[in-house]
């Protein structure tokens, strides 16, 4: 190996050890301060507490979390759930789930149902009890030049997520109200021609045309639009504010557009849609809240946000908006487009394919709700943008699972083993401990006879410096059991190893005269007589590249051994009264859970086995072990 060579490796092995050090220090802290009621410290939160403290919008906390039911939530969005429900919690507020329904022709229930059922999974038995919701068919009340809808929380019969569709009548006299201060007028430039005539940052705008329509024209004309006498793309309601803006989206942004499309819930009523700048900062003080926290993109809309609640002549206090960096992770992609075209392209079985960075692809792949919980908390809220690494989160998974998982007997890739010196039909049970790191959980009994299965890679008949596991002539301790030594290898015709003949240390076990020997293998093992068979499908990151938004083509660097189906695995017989979605370590193997999810992920075809795990997180971060851009295996 050449001397850079040499020092590529040494600086790669570095900063996995730095790496590794990091997320140890990283989870011992969390686990230090698991109990602690202290709220976490950023400058979002700093912003919050000081207008709690000078008395600002009453002194009110009430926070939303608005996504567009267009897609399904991914780990991009556990960042915002947990910043918006962790401030309500701390600051005894409240946080709004609202959908943003404002787009017809990308929404539907289905996505509706399915964010509602992530929020929920995030933030049980943590920040459930700040959830604001309304009640069910509920709209705003008008309440004279005012429109308000208040929350109700979750305990309260017939309630459902707020919507911004539910605001479409109130938004529309509020857009004429702006007219009528000639605030706003209706455009028939083509939308690539206000495109165009918007102009660029250093270079002015071109005003329309019709911008110095008359108050009563666009009024008008705004009905008629309202009902729908104007085909698509051919009008649209502006702001009135300054084509000469620095801030290209304060040059007479577009308000409303004419979309004749059915609504998910408003059906055929409206042919007019507001744009999200118009309806975003709208629905916020429609529903009283106080800080509107919002990702880093939003920061230049945000004196738009701005100019339309101040020239509206609004009596109650005005939200602020606020931006934080959203959540970027190695080894996947985040973008609503990427996940739905690596739907719709079918290289995965839907948005709930454990391989996804869904939500609910994390909860069918087995992710506890409190991991990414810790995990949104440890990396902060920061005013850049930045990447944190995959490995960061599992290790949080890894730390969770650790605690709360059972231990089980599992041999994935088996191969035989005969005791020849136990007698046929020999059955005895042992004791194994449930999990050490709860000694509340006890010990189960396992069956233990005369055929075994052990793991193909436990055994190697020309083994490599330091194998400590089985070999021709070698001892090994089988995990809460005896010390074996392989006496012969019986091989197929291929000459491949198909059972290994050894023999027993029979006063090894616990308790027994020889059960201190030292022996420096210990390998985990199943019944042959009592084995459940299972499939198991191990699943790896989507991608072969930790940056796939950087390839020009992401679908090129898919990872082919995302998903790798192993059948005819053997598995501890109580394995087969784990729950879906509870998870259970495979010991020396990593932490599994029998999935939700029943699709094609699963199996890739034919027929489904009856006992099914799939893994959620290795034991130890297998990534660390690659060099820079390589693919996990």
């Amino acid at each position: 190996m050449s001397r850079a060579a040499r020092l590529g490796v040494f600086r790669h092995f570095s900063i996995v050890r730095v790496r590794r050090t990091f997320y140890i220090a990283l989870a011992r802290a969390a686990r230090l301060m698991s109990d602690a009621p202290l709220p976490s410290h950023d400058f979002i939160r700093e912003i919050v507490a000081a207008d709690v403290a000078a008395g600002r919008r009453d002194g009110r906390v009430h926070t939303r979390f608005p996504p567009e039911p267009n897609g399904r939530l991914h780990i991009g969005h556990a960042k915002s759930i947990c910043l918006n429900f962790g401030i309500a919690r701390e600051f005894g507020g409240t946080c709004n789930l609202r959908m943003d329904d404002t787009n017809p022709t990308k929404e539907d229930m289905e996505h509706v149902d399915s964010i509602v059922e992530d929020v929920r999974w995030l933030i049980a038995g943590w920040a459930e009890d700040r959830l604001g919701l309304k009640l069910k068919g509920a709209s705003p009340r008008a309440e004279g030049a005012d429109f308000h809808l208040p929350a109700v929380g979750l305990r309260t019969l017939g309630v459902e997520p707020f919507f911004a569709s539910d605001y479409f009548d109130a938004l529309y006299e509020l857009a004429v109200r702006l007219i009528r201060k000639g605030k706003a007028y209706v455009c028939d430039h083509t939308p690539e021609e206000v495109d165009r005539m918007r102009g660029a940052p250093g270079r002015a705008g071109e005003p329309s045309a019709h911008r110095d329509r008359s108050v009563a024209e666009n009024l008008d004309l705004f009905a008629q639009m309202k009902a729908g006498r104007f085909p698509d793309g051919s009008r649209t309601l502006r702001a009135k504010i300054d084509m000469a803006s620095p801030n290209v989206w304060l040059r007479d942004p577009v308000l409303y557009r004419i979309r004749h499309a059915n609504h998910h819930q408003t059906g055929d009523r409206w042919r007019i849609y507001p744009m999200y700048d118009f309806a975003h900062g709208l629905s916020d003080y429609i529903e009283g809240i106080t800080h509107s926290l919002c990702t880093l993109e939003f920061e230049v809309h945000r004196p738009l946000y701005d100019w339309i609640l101040e020239n509206l002549d609004l009596p109650r206090p005005l939200p602020r908006q606020r931006e934080f960096a959203r959540l970027n992770l190695t080894w996947t992609v985040m973008s609503k487009r990427k996940l739905l075209r690596l739907v719709e392209e079918k290289h995965v079985a839907g948005w709930d394919d454990p391989r996804m960075p869904t939500l609910a692809g994390l909860r069918n792949r087995g992710y506890p709700a409190a991991a990414v919980r810790a995990f949104c908390e440890r990396i902060g809220v920061a005013k850049r943008e930045n990447t944190i690494e995959l490995g960061l989160l599992e290790h949080f998974v890894r730390e969770e699972l650790n605690r709360a998982a059972l231990r089980r007997f599992a041999v994935l890739r088996p191969l035989k083993v005969v005791l020849v010196n136990l007698p046929e039909g020999h059955a005895e049970e042992l004791s194994a401990t449930n999990n050490p790191e709860d000694p509340s959980a006890g010990a189960r009994r396992v069956s233990f006879g005369r055929e075994l299965w052990i793991e193909r890679d436990d055994f190697a008949e020309n083994p490599p410096p330091k194998f400590f596991r089985l070999k021709p002539g070698g001892e090994v301790r089988l995990k809460n059991a005896y010390v074996i030594r392989c006496e012969e290898v019986v091989k197929d015709a291929r000459g491949n190893p198909v059972e290994l003949r050894c023999t027993a240390d029979l006063t090894s076990k616990t308790g027994g005269a020889t059960s201190n020997r030292k022996v420096k293998g210990t390998i985990h093992w199943v019944s042959a007589a009592c084995a459940l068979e299972a499939e198991v499908r191990l699943l790896e990151t989507l991608f072969t590249v930790p940056a796939p938004d950087a390839v020009e083509d992401f679908t090129s660097v898919l990872n082919p051994r995302s998903l790798e189906v192993l059948s005819g695995c053997k598995l501890e017989p109580l394995l087969a009264e784990i729950a879906p979605g509870v998870p259970v370590q495979f010991e020396r193997l990593g932490y599994f859970v029998r999935p939700q999810l029943q699709g094609k992920a699963e199996g890739e075809g034919g027929a489904r086995a009856e006992l099914v795990f799939l893994r959620t997180v290795t034991l130890k971060d297998a990534r660390a072990k690659l060099a820079p851009g390589g693919a996990s295996g």
